[in-house]
């Protein structure tokens, strides 16, 4: 029966970060007390008044088909987000709402790609960004960003990555799995290069926008250079910041016609989002804001703890993310110990061994890493720093 399968099916990978999250579930239910450290999921509440727009919804009947491109209510609410928080104007044709940001960001290459155009991403990137390419029938351009230079792109690498087939260079910042952020001057810089390229486009990948440490404000490309906007889609949604993965909404501002055009995919494929998470997701976005300082300060919390404890283990060393919720760490002194070849084996051992669910830095196109999500309790963050730890000592001594 597998000759019924296209030949696509062959280069694409299921997502390894929900492969770690099912295993661990797994393992969990069979008894075991898994700390999962693999999805990049809030462990905070959806806000309460979110909750009660949903259930508002449910209870005056918005059950019905909405526009494709999502409601007059949730797109009037993006482009105030817009507005309020990058100082970016779109008109409502200028707006879409997708069922996620994974989807948004999947029709955009659906609409814009064609066989053998490329597409910049920088690694480490989200798992997920090379298969959407190949999906599309585009050719994923990795370029690797190492450690001594933040996990981020220069934009003497962007000009050496360009060529005439060049469409995009994915931008996410703050990144996953690095939590690298670029700052205005950075992001500025690599304007500098693309206005030499008018026909390389940039998609702004911000759905973890909200979720900063530093002072500095947030920046994104299309409000850093206005003349960069045309040809800037920038991404976002409601999942990180105001915990609704589970509700699935993301949305994106760019040029009316490719707007259109993803569209005109989402019509033949899933129609429109949930129309009952669409209202939520307006009440998020135009509601109370304040509770995300406070949950980025318990963020901080976590990450500090995290990153000081691992960067005392021997074998074990990594930056301080400026944003995310994630640690991304290097374990290449320790492959080679213990069997252990690959940073694939070395998660693998740690939930083995240790029941902590890890993702291996080589899904996020880095060799030799591992990922921390520390979107969870700090209680649970302690113990799996221990169980960490005692798992390398093994190693050493192996």
């Amino acid at each position: 029966m597998s000759s019924i399968l296209s030949k696509r099916m062959a280069h694409i990978k299921p997502s390894p970060t929900l492969a770690v999250t099912k295993k661990a579930a797994s393992m969990a239910a069979q008894g075991a007390h898994v700390i999962s450290l693999g999805a990049g999921e809030p462990d905070f509440p959806t806000p309460d008044s979110v909750k009660e727009a949903g259930i508002d919804a449910i209870r005056s009947d918005m059950t019905r088909y909405t526009a494709v491109a999502g409601t007059a209510e949730l797109k009037e609410a993006i482009r105030h987000k817009f507005k309020r928080d990058n100082n970016l104007t779109y008109t409502d044709d200028e707006v879409i709402v997708g069922v996620g940001g994974k989807q948004v960001l999947y029709n955009a290459f659906m609409a814009t790609l064609d066989v053998g155009d490329e597409v910049i991403i920088p690694a480490p990137y989200w798992v997920s960004y090379p298969d959407m390419v190949k999906l599309a029938g585009g050719t994923p351009v990795i370029v690797s960003c190492g450690e001594e230079q933040g996990f981020k792109l220069s934009p003497a690498m962007v000009r050496q990555a360009m060529t005439e087939r060049t469409k995009w260079l994915v931008l996410n910042s703050p990144g996953n799995p690095s939590g690298a952020v670029y700052s205005r001057q950075e992001l500025q810089a690599l304007a500098n290069v693309l206005k030499d390229a008018p026909h390389v486009w940039v998609m702004s990948d911000d759905m973890y926008e909200h979720i900063v440490y530093a002072s500095d404000v947030f920046a994104t490309m299309a409000s850093v250079d206005p003349a960069m906007k045309p040809r800037v889609l920038t991404v976002n949604g409601v999942s990180k910041a105001y915990s609704m993965t589970g509700w699935r909404i993301g949305f994106a501002g760019g040029d009316r016609h490719v707007i259109g055009a993803m569209a005109k995919i989402q019509s033949q494929s899933t129609s429109n989002p949930c129309s009952i998470s669409q209202h939520a997701a307006a009440q998020a976005l135009l509601g109370e804001q304040h509770f995300l300082v406070e949950r980025n300060e318990r963020f901080r919390e976590r990450r500090d703890y995290v990153v000081n404890f691992l960067n005392d283990v021997e074998g074990l060393s990594c930056r301080m993310p400026e944003g995310a919720f994630y640690v991304f760490v290097c374990c290449r002194p320790l492959l080679g110990k213990g069997g252990i070849k690959s940073d694939i084996d070395f998660a693998d051992y740690i939930l083995s061994e240790e029941k902590v669910a890890l993702v291996a830095g080589t899904a996020f196109g880095c060799e030799g890493y591992f990922r921390v999500s520390y979107a969870t309790s700090l209680e649970l963050l302690q113990e799996a720093c221990r169980r960490i730890k005692r798992a390398c000592e093994r190693l050493r001594k192996a």
